[in-house]
């Protein structure tokens, strides 16, 4: 359920992203940028979150 809820917002995030920033360079919307970048956020949100920021109580 975890990773459901995560590619729903890395969509969400990434289609808002890509959005703004083709509109600001003048450039036509390209849905395959916007799913590339998804998938970036996606993974980097699922290294971090399982990895890197893990929540360790054995030294407490």
């Amino acid at each position: 359920m975890r990773y459901i809820v995560t590619i729903l917002w890395a969509c969400l995030i990434g289609g808002v992203v890509s959005y703004v920033l083709s509109s600001m360079g003048s450039e036509p919307f390209s849905l395959e940028g916007t799913v590339a970048l998804a998938a970036v956020f996606f993974i980097a949100i699922a290294v971090l979150g399982d990895g890197i920021l893990k929540n360790d109580n054995s030294h407490s």
